[in-house]
């Protein structure tokens, strides 16, 4: 038998060792993928136009917001949907309105709740964040804690989560509206996660305060628009998500003080050409970032999963999805994301938040005009 030259020995070396890997490749996919469980889809609220948050109240009934500039008070027995009275002053346009809702730790004895939106100033607008007590369905006692300096013209990048630490500290995102030296500008809190005292004051152990330099409120900054914020059920880290450009939507873990690069340091690409935003992707003195996806998703909400109903799923960070019109589960090993998959697509649906609901089921606001609200339950 004729001997193979050394070109054709090479190429049966490569390739059989190309089978190999790919063989060994689709094995450990295959054992490492968690089945994706059986789940049916109920209506529990329905008719908002542009829906953006919601928030649980301890009598099982829970507020949602509509972008266009209303809050909503949902019986959960019922399901009949009350307006709520004497709501601060808003401007809807754009992506700017009623935005985020959340309750005060212990809501259950003084009945405050914050809310993030937009106010018009003059002929511009800017972001607010005004606290209330809830009385069934009227505020009262109706205070603005924060309000964003430079308003602008722009209708774009409010970011607005806002989440309770264990600390006690409303921390809330800004986005950078549309101007992006702004999120480097450390005078000025838009591109930033900020951090309050319950009634808007500035905590004396923020990382910048007493510093003629940079505003007290500022928590982190180099941010784009973040749309997701959520507290880590076990290492208590708060985690959020921002929008990148063209492609670069992050996830990012804040750390007092830190800077996350937008716009010098980024994934993401121009609208208009192939080129990348900034410099680079990463750079010494910028907090990376421990995910990125490109294409975007257009990431809107967030939420750890730690309930019962799917066991396949606890501990997995669930991500909604504007472009992409679904819910991404980012499997979690300590800090770091393993694995990714993606459910609720079959919707066809834009997904504008999502949270786990006091029952520990997954709640989810879709994102359209006579929009719903849905929960997840297994299917039996």
């Amino acid at each position: 038998m004729r001997p193979l030259s050394l070109p054709v020995m090479i190429t049966v070396v490569c390739a059989v060792l190309w089978i190999g890997m790919s063989g060994a490749q689709a094995f450990w996919k295959k054992k490492q993928r968690v089945e994706m469980p059986s789940y049916q889809v109920e209506v529990v609220a329905s008719g908002f136009d542009f829906p953006w948050s919601l928030a649980f109240l301890p009598n099982g009934d829970f507020l949602v917001t509509e972008r266009e500039g209303f809050l909503n008070r949902v019986d959960a027995k019922t399901k009949k949907v009350m307006r709520v009275a004497n709501i601060p002053p808003v401007i809807a346009k754009g992506q700017g309105g009623m935005l985020d809702v959340v309750l005060h730790p212990k809501f259950a004895e003084n009945q405050w709740i914050y809310l993030s939106h937009v106010v018009p100033v003059k002929e511009e607008m800017t972001l607010a964040i005004t606290r209330a007590r809830l009385n069934e369905t009227a505020l009262e006692d109706v205070q603005e804690i924060f309000r964003l300096p430079k308003p602008s013209k722009s209708k774009v990048h409010f970011g607005s989560r806002m989440v309770f630490g264990d600390d006690g500290m409303l921390y809330a995102s800004v986005g950078e509206r549309g101007s992006r030296p702004r999120a480097q500008d450390v005078k000025d809190p838009a591109g930033s996660i900020i951090r309050l005292k319950d009634d808007g004051s500035i905590p004396e152990d923020n990382p910048f305060y007493g510093r003629e330099d940079i505003h007290a409120a500022i928590y982190s900054y180099g941010h784009r628009n973040p749309q997701g914020m959520a507290l880590h059920p076990e290492t208590r880290d708060l985690w959020i998500h921002e929008h990148g450009p063209r492609g670069g939507d992050e996830v990012n873990i804040i750390k007092a003080g830190a800077n996350y690069g937008w716009p010098v340091i980024t994934h993401g690409k121009e609208y208009t050409s192939p080129f990348r935003v900034g410099k680079g992707t990463e750079d010494k003195g910028v907090e990376p970032s421990i995910k990125y996806w490109s294409p975007s998703i257009a990431p809107s909400g967030m939420a750890f999963y730690t309930g019962d109903d799917f066991p396949q799923w606890k501990g997995s960070l669930l991500v909604g999805a504007l472009a992409s019109a679904h819910i991404s589960r980012l499997s979690l090993k300590g800090n770091n994301i393993v694995g990714e998959d993606t459910f609720l697509g079959e919707l066809e649906e834009r997904i504008r938040d999502v949270r786990q609901g006091p029952d520990g089921k997954i709640y989810v606001v879709l994102d359209a005009v006579d929009a719903n609200i849905l929960r997840l339950e297994p299917k039996l």
